[in-house]
């Protein structure tokens, strides 16, 4: 195998500007066909995206000879479904976050893919932005000394504007996201937590509905102990004052601490010798330099960027997170 051909479950908002043209912009890869249920759509993605093929039935992705590798953009309630039946097709998979509606789906992945000669990444890309490595480098390096703790407050309005519009607002749906913005945004401050600072060994995590009528915790407050030794402290909110909004972390050390933003480009180092900016510009596509690393890995180039145990791991601690698995 020497080309990913890739095929497309769901090119909706997330794959028009954040992955979609990354396909066919990354070496040893290509394109080759998109699927979405509305027709229209689906063509007008391919036209303008000069993608061969499109359809509006997700078998004929599966079972299309021409294709290797299928990356599903759908909403979480249909990435069972469609990550299981990739990988009884025998196609590689690149799974949009959160992997699963909830652990028990995710589990399932897990134990197909561990059965399966097939390879599964889940779509953690901040992992491989610049910010977000530059961080990595800093704790490698020790710029802080010994991490103690990190803070991290994701306070947004109800109608945030760092989530891409949809139709269908299916984001706080929970029968479709699983859990409101938490769970959708919530995944990229953990996952880089776990990629950082290793497991964990204590969560606990309390949730609040503060909206009239809404099926999802808008409050989540949550904090976690690592194995290390290192203390987590986390606060979500989704509905607050715009004049509130925040979008911050600090890892703190025994000798400085680093503060970023999950929604910017910037990394700001503090010492006893001053403090010290880093500024970043993120590519066009922003999970470009992920499918770059999925596409080495699936080509037995290089490791996996992020594993399917990673994503279940996710999975595990939004649950415990917002209370519902204690």
């Amino acid at each position: 195998m020497a080309l990913i051909n890739w095929g497309i479950i769901g090119c909706g908002e997330v794959a028009e500007v954040k992955s979609g043209p990354a396909f066919q912009r990354v070496e040893n890869s290509n394109l080759v066909s998109v699927m979405r249920r509305d027709a229209e759509k689906a063509k007008s993605f391919a036209v303008r995206h000069h993608v061969p093929h499109w359809s509006t039935n997700a078998r004929d992705i599966l079972n299309s000879n021409d294709i290797n590798a299928v990356y599903v953009a759908t909403p979480p309630s249909t990435h069972l479904k469609y990550a299981l039946q990739a990988i009884q097709a025998g196609k590689h998979v690149y799974l949009e976050k959160p992997m699963a509606l909830n652990v028990t789906q995710a589990k399932q992945i897990c134990d197909a893919i561990e059965k399966s000669t097939s390879k599964l990444t889940i779509a953690h890309y901040r992992r491989k932005l610049p910010s977000f490595l530059k961080v990595k480098e800093l704790l490698r390096d020790q710029k802080i000394g010994e991490v103690t703790h990190v803070d991290i407050q994701i306070l947004q309005p109800n109608k945030t504007n760092i989530v891409a519009d949809t139709e269908e607002s299916w984001r706080i749906n929970p029968q479709i996201s699983g859990g409101g913005y938490f769970y959708d945004l919530a995944p990229h401050q953990i996952d880089l937590m776990i990629h950082y600072f290793g497991p964990i060994k204590t969560v606990r995590g309390l949730s609040y509905t503060s909206q009239k009528n809404s099926l999802v915790e808008d409050v989540v407050n949550g904090i976690m102990a690592f194995e290390n030794g290192i203390q987590f402290r986390g606060l979500w909110s989704f509905n607050t004052s715009t004049l509130n909004k925040k979008d911050q972390c600090i890892i703190y050390g025994t000798e400085g601490n680093i503060e970023f933003s999950f929604f910017g480009s910037e990394v700001i180092l503090t010492t006893t010798e001053g403090i010290e900016t880093f500024s970043f510009h993120n590519p066009k596509h922003v999970q470009e330099p992920m499918i770059k690393s999925t596409v080495d890995y699936f080509l037995n180039k290089g490791e996996n960027p992020c594993p399917a145990e990673d994503g279940l791991l996710v999975m595990e601690l939004l649950e415990k997170l917002s209370g519902r698995n204690t």
